[in-house]
């Protein structure tokens, strides 16, 4: 019997559609898994804390509120999600990442104290507004926050390239990125991490490369990472 190239070409296309989901479908157990469990925890927390002789109402809604911030959290994930299946172009608009940048500290805020985490912000006021997908640029800039939540210190940064476009900076300061697995880190289901799925760094790049973009790592010039990533402004 003769195989034919048709079959062949068939089934590896097959596998890879079947690779690609199921890559996505552990992207999606990773991302949503995090704030789910957190909201578990919170609302425990909330529970022990009304259940005081008398209540400690403060702490309990210290809970709640955490518990709102990690749904919607979630929520932003799902949208993200939801947004990669669409046949139709993704809805875009003009994005301030400065406020960007406040809104996912502000969403994190919680956990950065938990952990000690000094963040040091430096947003250039003249920013220029980018055009993109508000849910997925957010997405990128929590990933990348959250990723450096186990170091001390943290700078988020923006500014105006000499180009024209707009750069963002993470850098932490934490036990950096080996040289050897630093072009390996944005590859899928690679990761430096004991709980990690490699899949957040693999799917921020793909986000800022749709952008027109460009996102990159590098060790701090002292300790630490660096992760930049780069967008054209509206006008481009």
């Amino acid at each position: 019997m003769q195989y034919a190239p048709q079959t062949g070409q068939a089934e590896l296309s097959g596998y890879t559609q079947a690779s690609r989901m199921g890559a996505m479908t552990a992207s999606i157990a990773h991302e949503v898994s995090q704030p789910l469990a957190a909201i578990l925890a919170n609302a425990n927390a909330a529970l022990r804390w009304m259940a005081r002789t008398p209540p400690d109402v403060a702490e309990a809604r210290e809970s709640l509120e955490q518990i709102v911030r990690e749904g919607q959290r979630a929520a932003d994930v799902i949208q993200s999600v939801r947004s990669m299946f669409k046949s139709k172009e993704l809805a875009r608009a003009s994005v301030d990442l400065n406020q960007l940048v406040q809104e996912v500290l502000a969403l994190v805020q919680g956990t950065l104290e938990k952990h000690g985490v000094v963040v040091r912000t430096e947003l250039d006021e003249a920013l220029v507004p980018v055009t993109g997908n508000r849910v997925q640029l957010k997405q990128v800039l929590f990933n990348l926050v959250t990723n450096a939540i186990e170091d001390r210190r943290l700078l988020v940064k923006s500014e105006l390239e000499s180009g024209g476009g707009v750069r963002v900076t993470v850098e932490d300061s934490g036990s950096g990125i080996d040289a050897k697995v630093i072009d390996q880190i944005f590859t899928s289901f690679f990761t430096t991490k004991t709980d990690g799925m490699g899949m957040g760094l693999s799917i921020c790049q793909a986000i800022i490369e749709s952008h027109g973009g460009r996102l990159w790592a590098s060790p701090s010039a002292t300790r630490g990472a660096v992760f930049q990533f780069t967008l054209p402004t509206g006008g481009e």
